[in-house]
């Protein structure tokens, strides 16, 4: 019988890791363009690549040259194209290594009580309301973020800094209202502003039925770190968005889960 010696392989715990560390970056990257356009135009850039190292192969010098001028400027290219997504991929490591979030943690762990105690009369608000522009079929675009970003929102927002209440979001989301086109962002515990313009997702893999509102919702947690409740004007249907993904037609006690684990 043959025998195999493997003893000219050696593997540490650090090789382990730094395969794993890979996987998981990859793994996130992924996820970040995963329904995107940006998807498409990491696969036509592959392609490039791919067929410069064809004509390269087979001696074909002006496709070479051509083709060879753009691989020299990669990075760069990279750089520019996948702007938002390098961003958004930042924006995650920093959130995962914040001491914020683990004081979070913390809290939850050993205060779990009074932390639940102290969401629910922050949420408290924005369900009540979220309930009642269901039923009166108002369309609404409620946004909360954990970082208030004063020149991603202040040039196409009006600033409020006003306390939460189930009247005041009613009130701005009401059709007559001159606030009631655009979002609503929170923070702080407060309405920091509203009549907010977002930037719009750019994934191509939506429902049909999904207009500006559901867009725009979508596109904000793409670029923040943020959530967003969607109140159809059409259906009345309630909408969750969180880091590109939507969850559709969700219950109260589904919103008032998810806004205590985020909120």
């Amino acid at each position: 019988m043959h025998s195999f010696d493997f003893s000219f392989v050696k593997v540490t715990v650090f090789d382990v890791l730094d395969v794993l560390l890979v996987a998981f970056i990859i793994y996130q990257l992924y996820n970040l363009i995963r329904g995107t356009i940006a998807a498409n135009i990491f696969i036509g850039l592959a392609l490039v690549c791919a067929l410069y190292f064809v004509v390269r192969a087979l001696d074909m010098k002006l496709l070479t040259g051509i083709l060879g001028n753009f691989m020299n400027v990669g990075i760069i290219a990279i750089v520019v194209v996948f702007q938002q997504e390098i961003r958004r991929f930042l924006l995650l490591v920093g959130k995962n290594a914040s001491l914020q979030r683990n004081r979070a943690w913390w809290q939850y762990f050993f205060g779990k009580n009074t932390v639940e105690k102290n969401n629910y009369i922050r949420i408290k608000p924005i369900i009540d309301a979220c309930k009642s522009m269901k039923q009166s079929r108002t369309g609404a675009l409620i946004v909360i973020v954990k970082i208030y970003d004063e020149q991603f929102y202040q040039n196409s927002c009006e600033m409020m800094d006003a306390r939460i209440s189930k009247r005041l979001l009613e009130s701005i989301f009401q059709k007559h209202s001159p606030l009631h086109d655009g979002a609503v962002i929170i923070s702080e515990n407060k309405i920091k502003s509203a009549s907010c313009i977002l930037p719009l997702t750019e994934k191509s893999d939506l429902p049909a039925q999904f207009g500006l509102r559901h867009r725009a919702g979508i596109g904000v947690t793409e670029a923040n770190e943020a959530t967003a409740i969607i109140v159809s004007e059409e259906t009345g249907e309630i909408s969750y968005a969180k880091q590109g993904r939507v969850k559709m037609n969700i219950s109260f006690a589904e919103l008032e889960k998810l806004l205590n684990k985020d909120f």
